[in-house]
């Protein structure tokens, strides 16, 4: 088996420390069926070219298995296959995993590049040009599809400008796909894989399904899942604002992510979404494997109705599924079913109750839930002179009750962490105006004790 990396990036001979591998020598490293050898074709200012040439030992893969002639006599050591991965991923991991000592700065930058896989089983060539040209290659494919030639073995040669790791995540994903077989045993971890090394192009691939299915050996329950999983990755980054005169997508999706981001510094693993609505911040706390246990917690009815749909409940796999539960409950009554989470997230919630309820909110949570750590955001009111649409001193939903300014919530959640053991830090979420602060403001309470 055999790849060629080439690049005319000035100075070519860089790619010696993307790869991390010394263009004057070749090296050889030992597998668990054969060896991977890297040499350097040539090496120059204008163009630097380097083969990772796999030899596998057949005769090592089933050597004590009672094995038959056609397990010795057949096309793994030639075609390019899982076996071309798995050197990729050992030899060249530094480069897979965008780690440079020498050349940090060349890392993410986008290069000239090539790749060429010899004899790749690929059927047609249409199908190698549906799988590369949506991830922005130029494909040339040899020998070509015509009325004579069709075979399924072709030497594939890729040509792109972008980073080396994202050209070898590609490759390391989609060679065994084309292949269509794997050699060795796919179980949950290689879901986790796949979602790890597709992450932000596998999401919106056309063909996602179909790479997903391939590159699991068509086993339906992992198939389902890595694809439900790669469906929320997806839909994450979907801008839905809160219904009112001043939609804003953007800040949904930072307030989302920093909510996120809070939550697992915290070293949570259970956690309570309260007020979760239609289910926008329990979609991002599924992608993250860290929490175990999510219960998105509601008074209303309709919405947590709402949520079960956008979370499409019915088709997650069973694992996913087990990982959620919806509550119907109300934030302002102690609740022992809330009692004794890891974390608990108060997003864009508390400006919804009438003033007269947020001490009875306060006591429930803080007092009687009691989690390890609470994440709470709720908007800057100060912030609404940047809205042309809100008059002066109105509020920025119509199911506002009150807005509390920087200085007016920056009391109340000291006043809080005090009276029931927490400390608590403040930090801005969105675009920071230098007069009137962040459009969200966001409280992260740490229980002390």
């Amino acid at each position: 088996m055999l790849l060629t990396l080439t690049t005319t990036h000035r100075p070519a001979t860089d790619l010696g420390y993307l790869l991390h591998k010394n263009p004057a020598r070749v090296q050889t490293f030992d597998l668990a069926f054969g060896q991977a050898h890297v040499f350097y074709p040539e090496a120059s200012e204008d163009r630097c070219s380097a083969a990772l040439l796999l030899d596998v030992d057949p005769v090592a893969l089933v050597r004590g298995r009672g094995a038959l002639l056609t397990d010795y006599v057949n096309d793994r050591p030639y075609a390019a296959s899982s076996f071309l991965s798995v050197a990729i991923a050992r030899v060249f991991g530094s480069a897979l995993g965008g780690r440079s000592t020498e050349r940090p700065e060349l890392v993410d930058a986008a290069l000239p590049l090539s790749a060429t896989v010899a004899a790749l089983p690929c059927g047609n060539e249409a199908r190698v040009r549906g799988l590369f040209e949506p991830l922005g290659y130029d494909v040339t494919v040899r020998p070509a599809d015509t009325a004579t030639t069709a075979g399924r073995y072709r030497d594939v040669t890729l040509t792109a400008r972008m980073p080396l790791r994202e050209l070898l995540t590609h490759l390391y994903v989609l060679i065994p796909v084309l292949d269509n077989r794997k050699h060795y045993w796919v179980g949950d971890d290689e879901v986790d894989k796949l979602i790890g090394r597709g992450k932000g192009w596998l999401e919106a691939h056309p063909q996602r399904d179909f790479i997903v299915r391939r590159y699991l050996k068509h086993q339906r329950g992992l198939a389902d899942a890595a694809i439900a999983r790669l469906s929320l990755d997806e839909e994450a980054g979907e801008a839905e604002p809160e219904d009112g005169d001043v939609p804003d997508p953007p800040l949904n999706e930072v307030r989302m992510k920093a909510v996120v981001r809070a939550l697992e510094a915290s070293g949570a693993a259970r956690v309570l979404d309260l007020g979760c609505g239609e289910g926008r911040l329990l979609k991002a706390l599924l992608r993250v494997g860290q929490f175990h246990e999510i219960v998105g917690v509601d008074a209303s009815a309709t919405a947590l109705k709402n949520a079960e749909r956008r979370l499409r409940l019915d088709r997650l796999p069973e694992r996913q599924r087990q990982r959620i539960t919806l509550v119907h409950g109300a934030m302002t009554y102690r609740d022992a079913r809330l009692a004794g989470y890891d974390a608990a997230a108060v997003v864009e919630v508390v400006e919804h109750l009438e003033p007269g309820r947020v001490p009875a909110f306060e006591r429930a949570l803080f007092e009687f839930a009691r989690p390890g750590t609470v994440v709470m955001t709720t908007p800057n009111r100060e912030y609404n002179a940047n809205y042309p649409n809100i008059a002066d001193g109105g509020l920025r939903h119509p199911d506002h009750r009150f807005e509390w300014t920087r200085g007016e919530f920056a009391s109340w959640s000291e006043r809080v962490a005090e009276a029931h053991g927490y400390r608590v830090q403040f930090e801005p979420v969105g675009d920071v105006d230098a007069r009137l602060g962040a459009p969200t403001q966001m409280a992260i309470f740490e229980r002390c004790s």
